[in-house]
């Protein structure tokens, strides 16, 4: 039987940051269990292969979550990363960090040590910034280059422009000061190709004699013994291989992220008892917050057809298509190079909340049914909304004893009253951006929902029809005191009431950041570090509001 000072269940951002930090210190073993495989698939590397990874098998868990009123009855996709690099492998590749607030309310929430300003320090360590940047926020010397984005196209200058217009300021740095504004993306890609924490973190680590990474290993159980973890069984290759097990002699490290590593929990005897017993598991420690918690974005898209300019739709097709890969090929630039979202607007649902709680974001281009894996066949635009911080609450539950069957997943989207109020802000919001007097030239007509949708119930109900995940999944194994029910981690990120094991993912999040969540999953995970090997945690900074 192996052992190794340090087990490492997950090869996704939090793994990959966590395998590079601990097998820095050259007295340990570090051993990374990943169940997909290497991420050798070229598609992880171009930027706009997110369309084609996001529905690979290979490299994808391909979940869906389950039915709901509000999503009419429909199952929707919940694509999580089964490849080195995880979800930073098949993701949008936007790098978005959340309001200041957002992390003050983790602190006050009782959990020591995650204030915005002890917090900023490490989204600092992990970046490397390009670009004009204020250093009080930004980081200049991390393993992930942070860039502007660089197309331009007089669709989207328009787009700009119309927000302006409307009174939403232009951003300089939406990572930076303040949150609001409009201005284009930042994304981890340098040089037209995608940056993976695994390429910015486990592949340089991967020289180290004292780090192991086995790929298509997919772990069944974590090992307690009383109340301590002591390692993990997995099988190579999946279902039918060879059952292996390894010994921990520190630590096994959680990080499959907010859907795996509830399930393997709950499997493992870990969780809610109710749950654990009605599926025959042994209950070898009762945590009834396992799987709880679970919040998602929810955003229905407005599509319209685009007039007097091309959009990535058609230059998706034949010729125009050729034309792109030879671009890409010798220049690294074109809509190859591209990220899903072009453009960001933070902004306000009502001028009487305190905080920016809309994100909408802007493309030049649109997908069939509102699925990010196909385009139209028309020249189309589409404009995504949502509410920051949802307030629908749902969960992650093994369907049975077996680790290898795909759990039940259900966000709740929309079930909050609170929800729907905003999310309707956000869609008259994103229609009035459409229909701006700068961006009139090249706005045709509204495809999706279409001008004769225009009451509540009726852009609720194009919502229920067609709205989907922003991809977002997290809170699985929610970080509270010990006087909160639904706490699965200290503020330490140990598993309470037990020994020698911690969850470093999305899943120990509080509350949803107003953001994507990969920039803050590096920031855990780098803090996390930290934590594990009983390094002070770096001077917090502080910044004036």
């Amino acid at each position: 039987m192996d052992s190794f000072d340090y087990v490492i269940i997950g090869a996704g951002s939090a793994g990959s940051v966590l395998a590079n930090r601990l097998s820095e210190d050259e007295n340990v073993t570090v051993c990374v269990l990943e169940a997909g495989p290497r991420d050798w698939h070229p598609f992880i590397h171009i930027p706009a292969g997110f369309m084609y990874t996001l529905v690979d098998p290979r490299v994808n868990w391909l979940y869906s979550s389950e039915p709901s009123e509000w999503t009419g009855g429909r199952r929707i996709a919940a694509p999580r990363g089964k490849t080195l690099g995880g979800s930073s492998s098949i993701n949008g590749h936007i790098y978005n960090r959340g309001q200041r607030l957002d992390f003050d309310g983790w602190a006050q929430r009782g959990n020591l040590g995650w204030g915005y300003a002890d917090v900023l320090p490490y989204f600092r360590r992990s970046e490397r910034r390009i670009g004009d940047c204020d250093e009080t926020f930004r980081g200049r010397d991390g393993h992930l280059p942070i860039t502007d984005l660089d197309w331009r196209d007089p669709i989207c200058e328009a787009f700009i422009e119309g927000a302006v217009q409307m009174g939403i300021p232009r951003n300089r740095d939406y990572n930076g000061t303040r949150q609001a504004g409009v201005s284009y993306v930042q994304r981890i890609v340098q040089n037209g190709l995608r940056r993976s924490a695994a390429r910015g973190y486990l592949h340089p680590a991967m020289k180290r004699p004292n780090l192991t990474v086995r790929t298509n290993a997919h772990v069944n159980e974590i090992v307690l013994e009383g109340r301590r973890a002591v390692g993990v069984r997995y099988r190579k290759g999946g279902r039918s291989g060879v059952p292996s097990e390894i010994r921990a002699r520190r630590e096994v490290i959680l990080s499959g992220g907010a859907v795996n590593s509830p399930q393997l929990l709950q499997v493992s005897g870990i969780g809610p008892t109710p749950l654990l017993q009605s599926l025959g598991i042994e209950v070898k420690h009762a945590l009834p917050g396992v799987g709880e918690n679970l919040r998602d974005h929810y955003a229905p898209r407005f599509v319209a057809r685009v007039k007097n300019a091309e959009t990535i739709n058609e230059r998706s097709h034949g010729l125009r298509l050729a034309r792109e890969v030879l671009k890409y090929a010798f220049t690294r630039k074109g809509i190859l190079a591209l990220n899903p979202t072009l453009i960001y607007v933070f902004w306000k649902s009502d001028e009487q909340v305190d905080n920016y709680d809309l994100q909408l974001t802007f493309t030049p281009a649109s997908y069939k049914e509102g699925v990010q894996s196909k385009l139209d066949d028309f020249p189309g635009m589409t404009i995504a909304s949502w509410q920051q911080r949802p307030d629908s609450i749902g969960y992650v539950r093994a369907r049975s004893a077996d680790p290898f069957e795909a759990p039940v997943i259900q966000p709740n989207y929309l079930k909050a009253e609170s929800d729907r109020q905003v999310l309707l802000a956000g869609m008259k919001l994103a229609r009035r951006l459409l229909a701006s007097p700068a961006l009139s030239r090249y706005y045709d007509r509204e495809e999706f929902p279409g001008p004769g949708v225009q009451s509540d119930d009726e852009l609720l109900g194009a919502a229920k029809q067609r709205g989907t995940t922003t991809f977002h999944l997290m809170g699985t194994c929610r970080m509270a005191p010990e006087s909160d029910p639904t706490a699965v981690v200290d503020e330490q990120l140990r598993v309470r009431g037990l020994e020698g094991l911690r969850v470093v993912d999305a899943s120990i999040m509080p509350t949803m950041p107003s953001a994507n969540l990969n920039a803050s999953v590096l920031m855990i995970a780098e803090k996390a570090s930290d934590m594990i090997r009983g390094r002070a945690p770096l001077d917090p900074v502080l910044v004036k509001d």
